[in-house]
C-alpha cells in the first residue's frame, strides 16, 4: 500500500518500517522454513515469486506490511535494516463493501490513520500459540472452519478500546521512513566536522 510506503513507527523495542526490495532476500529465507509456512499457512515461493509479491504489497490498495525491525540494533548503526529484522505486520482490507475492516496478522494499532474498526485474524488451528497470543489481545472466536482448519478471531475497536489503544501507542513516533538515511547522513557530516 502506498500509503506506508514513506511510514516508519517507531516504540519501545521495534521499529517498523515499509517493506522494500532490500527486504525481499532476508523474507524469502524465513520463508522457507517448513514450520513457518505451515504456520502461515503459506506456499513456498521462489525469489523471484517474492519479488513479485512485494511489488504487490507495495501496489495493492487493499495490502499494508510493515517490517518489523529489532530497535536496539537498529538505532546502533552497526547493522544493515537487513540484520535487524525479526517480522513483519500485515493487514489485508477484505471486505469491499466495508473499508473499516482488515485482516491482521500481529497486533498494531492500525486504526488511526486507516479507520480500520475490526481487525481479524485468521489462524491454523494447531497453531494454538498463535490463537492464545490473539486471544490475550482480546480477539474473540468468531467462528471455525474445519474444511480450512482455522479460527477466525475479531477485535472490534469501539471508542473505549480506541482510546486504550491509542494511549498504550503514545510512546510510538511516526516518522517519513528515509528520515533515517537522513539522519545518518546529518551524523556522518558531523564526526567529519
Amino acid at each position: 500500500m502506498r500509503l506506508n510506503d514513506e511510514v516508519e513507527l517507531r516504540g519501545r523495542v521495534v521499529v517498523l518500517v515499509p517493506y522494500k526490495v532490500t527486504h525481499v532476500p532476508r523474507y524469502h529465507q524465513w520463508m522457507q522454513s517448513e514450520e513457518l509456512q505451515k504456520l502461515t499457512a503459506s506456499e513456498p515461493l521462489t525469489l523471484e515469486q517474492e519479488y513479485q509479491m512485494q511489488r504487490s504489497w507495495r501496489e495493492d490498495a487493499d495490502k499494508c506490511t510493515f517490517i518489523v525491525l529489532d530497535k536496539l540494533r537498529w538505532v546502533s548503526g552497526s547493522y544493515t535494516e537487513e540484520d535487524c529484522m525479526v517480522g513483519d505486520v500485515n493487514l489485508f482490507l477484505t471486505d469491499p463493501e466495508d473499508s473499516t475492516m482488515a485482516e491482521i496478522e500481529i497486533m498494531i494499532a492500525g486504526m488511526t490513520k486507516l479507520g480500520i474498526k475490526t481487525f481479524q485474524a485468521k489462524i491454523n488451528l494447531e497453531n494454538t500459540i498463535s490463537i492464545a497470543m490473539f486471544q490475550n489481545f482480546h480477539f474473540k472466536e468468531v467462528s471455525v472452519s474445519d474444511v480450512f482448519q482455522e479460527a477466525t478471531l475479531w477485535l472490534t475497536i469501539d471508542s473505549c478500546k480506541r482510546k486504550w489503544l491509542i494511549k498504550q501507542m503514545k510512546h510510538v513516533e511516526e516518522k517519513r521512513y528515509s528520515q533515517r538515511l537522513e539522519e545518518a547522513i546529518g551524523n556522518i557530516h558531523q564526526s567529519t566536522d
